[in-house]
């Protein structure tokens, strides 16, 4: 009997998700509700475990805590990209690395639902609501707004389709964006520079690495329009958050609403929690039943196919 943990399943969702039933014989089901990342409590909780499933990228697997798991065996992440795993350092260890799918719906639909939000002031009259006030502010039309997509992968392209529908003017641009792309997509290429000064809504659809990291800075949020909203459900560091309160506080624009964030859980006392014309949700532009579903049934068959020494869908570092 192998020992197999679950992380960070904070709504206890995981084993309604799927069925768990084929690996009750030769595996004991350990699940944490609870998120812990420090590296010296990763280890000494999770040091008797052959099998670890994790959720995205919650908790961050680092050489340190690779090299201390000396049982662990297989580790299966939701979806096929998680930039908080060191895999080289878990093949040095022989530890197998593998992945699932996910949900190409999820994310955009919950990036259209923020950006509506913002542009409608639904979180803001939602409390005046509340505090008993009625009609406090102006939204704005989509019509003829322009919305700038920084990428254009699966889910920019997504997105795009809904800013057609909504009759809006769609640009884009990314570090190796080419306008065969953009023709396929049906969308403007612009440059960097162009997209931030003319863009009614900037969304954020890249892969978090060197060159995105802090992408969304000072200097952008300075040449943005004042009238203009941040959408990001991308990762968190892709924008700086310091940069991002100051140009929330100084109306550089207008709003944001923002999924993902440097810390996550975010912070209790932290500083965007704080502001008014801000849409936060808690990294949860893939969080639906659906796409629970094909994450914990993958990683079940991911669990189920490396027992029996069959093909799985394999991480590699290189």
């Amino acid at each position: 009997m192998k020992n197999l943990a679950i992380l960070d399943d904070y709504i206890g969702a995981s084993l309604n998700s799927a069925d768990w039933d084929e690996l009750k014989d030769d595996f004991d089901i350990t699940v944490f509700n609870s998120h812990f990342s420090d590296p010296p409590m990763l280890i000494k909780r999770l040091k008797g475990f052959e099998v670890i499933c994790a959720m995205r990228e919650r908790t961050p697997f680092t050489a340190e805590v690779f090299e201390g798991l000396p049982n662990l065996e297989l580790f299966v992440t939701s979806g096929m990209r998680n930039a908080s795993i060191d895999i080289a350092a878990a093949e040095k260890q022989g530890v197998i690395v593998c992945g699932t799918d996910g949900s190409f719906q999820a994310t955009p639909e919950h990036t259209w639902s923020l950006l509506l939000a913002c542009a409608r002031n639904i979180h803001q009259d939602s409390n005046a609501l509340s505090d008993g006030k009625w009609q406090t502010q102006l939204g704005i039309e989509l019509y003829g707004k322009t919305i700038g997509l920084l990428g254009l992968g699966r889910i920019g392209a997504r997105v795009a389709e809904f800013a057609r529908v909504f009759g809006m003017k769609i640009i884009a641009w990314s570090p190796n964006l080419t306008q065969a792309r953009c023709d396929e997509v049906g969308v403007g290429l612009v440059s960097k520079d162009e997209l931030f000064k003319n863009s009614d809504f900037v969304s954020i659809h890249l892969v978090l690495g060197d060159r995105s990291r802090n992408l969304v800075n000072k200097a952008e949020f300075d040449a943005m329009k004042p009238s203009a909203f941040l959408i990001n459900t991308s990762r968190g560091p892709i924008v700086n958050e310091d940069a991002l309160v100051e140009a929330i506080e100084k109306k550089k624009i207008r709003g944001a609403g923002i999924d993902v964030f440097e810390i996550e859980p975010l912070p209790v006392h932290h500083r965007l929690r704080q502001l008014s014309n801000l849409t936060l949700t808690p990294h949860t532009g893939y969080f639906t039943e659906e796409a629970f579903t094909t994450f914990y049934t993958q990683m079940i068959e991911n669990i189920s196919a490396w027992k029996s020494s069959k093909p799985i869908r394999v991480l590699s570092s290189s």
